[in-house]
């Protein structure tokens, strides 16, 4: 029996959730050293007014380790977006909590020291000058709460995002080995199995036996450059879908009848490889082999707003409303799309119009 469901055999894309969850930082960076800078400014305007040049330089001492940690933050966060379509690079990040460990020990040794020289000399510059009137609790409870906001924040958001673009890398890496072992299993199937029909038809029908040869030939010229891509077009889809069709129709004979059609101004559209394979095998194996009378398969593809929309339906067996969905191939197609687009696309598998089985794929066109 031919195999029915690959789930494509390509990488996925770089992680685009992962840039999503980056995006936006520098915008928050520069606001958080913006505040800085201000707090910076106003200490060292008040100290610089009354001329207490020996409190300027001590309170500038003060404020630039914040400063400083906090840029060097934002600096790490560009490192994260900038790694982030780098999957090799990413990956190198640290695995373990360790490293996270030490920095927050040091910030929180580095958060009392700072606080308490902070207090102390706000209440000795305070004794002489009255600048704000604090109590010792409510001055240190606004050191504690300064330094908190100017480097624990940083931090904490700091290794939230190193964990989510690692976990985000590791996934897709995972995915693409999952996708590699299950093509290592059925390409050999595929191949014996037309190999078998085609040493069949050597012998009772010669002419069917290089017809099935001509579209074996053609299918491997389509399908060998896919499994070794990251990326394929609408047209080249189309054409692999097409002479596997015609395999299959050999196979089948009368019992298989097919059509694929899309319009050639969409044929450059980008998808990712052996997609619509995974569609086209779903449809044989549950609409063509269980149904004992002709089934006819029809592939197309369309422009739907801002989406490339591509069908796959039959009039065979259909599918029970309990099972739609379920199999692997179309599990690992949906984790696929995720890992491509980041929730941009969609998938849908349904019973449409006369009883049809309808698997309806929406992927972004790009503009």
């Amino acid at each position: 029996m031919l195999p029915t469901q690959t789930g494509g055999g390509a990488a996925p894309a770089p992680p685009e959730r992962a840039q999503t969850l980056l995006a936006g930082l520098p915008r928050f960076g520069a606001a958080q050293a913006g505040l800085s800078l201000l707090a910076l400014a106003v200490v060292a305007g008040l100290a610089w007014l009354r001329r207490e040049y020996l409190w300027l330089a001590t309170f500038i001492l003060l404020l630039l380790p914040p400063v400083i940690g906090s840029a060097g933050m934002q600096g790490w966060r560009l490192l994260l977006q900038w790694l982030a379509p780098r999957p090799r690079l990413a990956r190198q990040l640290p695995r373990r909590s360790n490293g996270w460990r030490l920095s927050w020990l040091v910030l929180a040794i580095s958060l009392a020291a700072g606080s308490y020289l902070a207090l102390r000399a706000y209440l000795a510059w305070n004794a002489s000058h009255e600048l704000l009137g604090l109590t010792d609790e409510q001055a240190l409870t606004c050191a504690l709460v300064s330094g908190a906001l100017l480097l624990g924040i940083p931090l904490w958001q700091a290794q939230n995002q190193a964990g989510a673009l690692r976990l985000a890398h590791l996934k897709q890496a995972a995915l693409s080995a999952e996708l590699k072992a299950l093509q290592a299993q059925v390409e050999p199937h595929f191949l014996y199995n037309t190999l078998a029909n085609t040493r069949y038809l050597a012998r009772h029908d010669p002419q069917k036996a290089v017809q099935m040869l001509d579209h074996l030939i053609a299918y491997l010229h389509s399908a060998l450059p896919d499994m070794r891509s990251h990326a394929s077009t609408l047209a080249r889809e189309c054409e692999l879908a097409e002479h596997y069709l015609a395999l299959m129709a050999i196979r089948f004979g009368e019992r298989l009848s097919f059509q694929v059609t899309y319009p050639s101004t969409l044929g450059a559209s980008e998808m990712p490889p052996l997609l619509l394979m995974s569609l086209v095998e779903n449809a044989i194996r549950h609409g063509v082999e269980p149904q004992p009378g002709a089934v006819h398969v029809e592939v197309a593809a369309l422009a739907a707003g801002p989406h490339l929309q591509i069908m796959v339906s039959d009039n065979g067996a259909g599918l029970e409303a309990t099972a739609m969905g379920s199999g692997v191939g179309l599990r690992n197609l949906r984790e696929r799309l995720a890992a491509h687009y980041s929730g941009k696309a969609r998938f849908d598998l349904r019973i449409g119009v006369h009883g049809r089985t309808e698997a309806e794929l929406l992927l972004p066109l790009k503009e």
